[in-house]
């Protein structure tokens, strides 16, 4: 058993650290919203994935992968959600006063509302965990188990973002800086949107 949770916390330490939506939404978050918006944020990401691990460990992500509608339906709707981010951060470049006020408040929801409308994190719960969970353990608990052990690290990883990012953020709050910083993770964001939008 210890040697199957330290051969997936290897794989979940290596994709945590990929560069990706959930790392550019809480570098985002902080250089717009201070550390406590970036801690907030991380919380919701790492809420949305231990919902869908669990969900994965009782089987209701089998159901998701089954039903292409379902699947479909959840796709397009976590790729509007994410094109509305990006619309929204395009609206805000500049106007880093307004970002910092609604950070601290729609921090954790954006956070978690991303994973949670993104079919693929389910699957790839589904898809992951199972293979290193050894034949003889019960396969409910220690999904579970592997679940946390991966939430830890992302807020491990989280946390070393939000430190680096809240110590460059007095050179990156000047307004030049700021509005290029929400043109950029906007037109990110809108990348994702389509990406999630057009993939299969």
């Amino acid at each position: 058993m210890l040697t199957a949770a330290l051969a997936f916390a290897a794989m979940a330490a290596l994709i945590t650290v990929t560069p990706g939506l959930d790392t550019m939404l809480v570098l985002r978050t902080t250089v717009t919203g201070g550390r406590r918006s970036g801690h907030l944020a991380a919380l919701g990401i790492t809420a949305g994935c231990l919902t869908w691990a669990v969900a994965s460990a009782a089987g209701l992500t089998a159901l998701l992968a089954a039903s292409r509608t379902a699947f479909d339906v959840l796709r397009v709707a976590g790729a509007c959600y994410l094109l509305w981010l990006g619309v929204q951060a395009l609206r805000t470049a500049g106007r880093a006063s307004e970002a910092d006020e609604a950070a601290p408040r729609s921090a954790v929801r954006t956070g978690l509302v991303t994973n949670l409308l993104n079919p693929k994190i389910g699957v790839f719960y589904m898809s992951l965990l199972p293979q290193f969970v050894p034949a003889e353990a019960p396969v409910f608990w220690t999904s579970l188990l592997f679940a946390l052990i991966h939430a830890v690290l992302g807020l491990l990883w989280f946390g070393l973002v939000v430190l680096a990012a809240g110590a460059a953020r007095r050179a990156l709050s000047r307004p030049a800086v700021m509005r290029r910083v929400q043109q950029i993770t906007g037109l990110a964001f809108i990348a994702f949107g389509l990406r999630l939008a057009t993939q299969h």
